[in-house]
């Protein structure tokens, strides 16, 4: 019998204000001197200078990195270490999404364990504790305040090296929904479509158990009601909270039972172009999960409920079927792209980023198996 893991940060905040707790929690995990990890437009808006007052507070001192770019990258961890070097820092505070936490998660890993950090790439390398960490979100898509998984650019390669470690779990992580109130609407959007196709791939995983389909499946159902509100107006407090609670619940479930081919497809795709991972995701996901269908269709039917389908009178796969058109039109509805081409993507670049999908560790748990020329199809239908 397989054995199954289920991590999660020790600490799990959430609601309005809980930003306030942010210089106490690090003081009690032992942390003096902080280095706030964001990027430049927190670090603009004033964010990074509040949650650095925050610290302060608290009897701590703090230094902002805001080198943190969308797709964050080996140089950006590089940079980020040495002002943790100069200013002699022992712990960290991330503040954003995914591109922030991953960053800080970047680096922790070096900081704690040496050399650089592609030596981190793949399951669970490092040997060392990590550095006291906070994790502070301000986007309900990535749930990267909460997981295992940290995904850096290799600037030399045009690869999105996926670093999946237990070690790298925030030790709290922290959802203030206020925080998410400036999101514009096409962030909203595609950090949310993130947040669904992290619920998707976990429930239809190979590794899903059944607490990681509890979660997926609520997330799924919470992303659908309340997604295109936050989308239609930000400062809707009640589906900015929702939103916030179902992206975290898709990473309670993805950081256990793991992702699938839409993931190691769209790390392809921010690699080689530096484009938007969660419009990435939103755009292959149905293509994707058709691929998918044959392999587990009473899921992709439970899928179809989650988000609201009548299935009433059909078969197994014809309301398995419904799953891929509800996502069509969820996508659809609060503006995602329709397709690959209208972000540039080039047909010349597919079969060498559909051999770099196969050693994406994200694919391992995709539910049927796909071959060079199924994954450049793939990519060819999203165009």
């Amino acid at each position: 019998m397989r054995v199954s893991g289920y991590f999660i940060p020790t600490v799990n905040l959430f609601g309005a204000g809980s930003v306030k707790e942010v210089g106490e929690r690090i003081k009690t995990l032992g942390g003096k001197k902080v280095l706030i990890v964001t990027d430049a437009f927190l670090a603009k808006v004033g964010m990074a200078d509040q949650v650095k007052g925050l610290i302060e507070e608290a009897g701590l001192e703090a230094v902002i990195f805001d080198g943190a770019e969308p797709n964050p990258t080996d140089r950006n961890v590089e940079d980020g270490l040495k002002v943790w070097q100069e200013n002699g820092c022992d712990s960290l505070v991330s503040l954003g999404g995914g591109s922030s936490h991953d960053c800080a998660k970047g680096i922790g890993l070096v900081a704690a364990n040496g050399g650089r950090i592609h030596d981190y790439e793949g399951i669970d390398k490092s040997s060392n504790p990590f550095v006291p960490f906070v994790a502070v979100n301000t986007t309900a898509g990535t749930a990267s305040e909460m997981t295992r998984f940290c995904i850096i650019t290799d600037t030399s390669r045009k690869v999105k090296m996926a670093i999946v470690d237990w070690r790298v779990t925030p030790a709290v992580s922290i959802n203030d929904p206020e925080l998410m109130v400036g999101m514009p609407p096409s962030l909203t959007a595609a950090t949310g479509m993130d947040a669904l196709t992290h619920a998707i791939e976990a429930y239809v995983s190979t590794d899903a158990n059944p607490l990681t389909d509890s979660a997926a499946l609520m997330a799924i159902e919470l992303i659908s009601e309340y997604l295109p509100k936050a989308v239609a107006n930000g400062s809707n407090m009640e589906a900015r909270e929702k939103m916030a609670y179902a992206q975290f619940l898709a990473g309670m479930a993805f950081n256990n039972a793991s992702l699938g081919y839409v993931h190691a497809m769209a790390h392809q795709l921010g690699g080689f172009y530096n484009l938007p991972h969660g419009v990435c995701n939103a755009i292959l996901l149905p293509h994707v999960e058709q691929f998918n269908l044959i392999a587990a269709p009473e899921r992709f039917r439970d899928i179809a409920v989650a988000m609201g389908e009548n299935i009433d009178g059909l078969s197994v796969n014809e309301a398995a079927q419904k799953a891929i058109e509800a996502i069509k039109k969820l996508s659809a509805s609060i503006g995602i792209p329709s397709g690959l081409a209208e972000l540039g993507v080039k047909e010349e670049d597919f079969e060498i980023m559909a051999a770099n999908a196969q050693k994406d560790a994200t694919h391992l748990t995709n539910p049927r198996k796909a071959t060079l020329e199924e994954i450049v199809q793939i990519f060819k239908n999203a165009m």
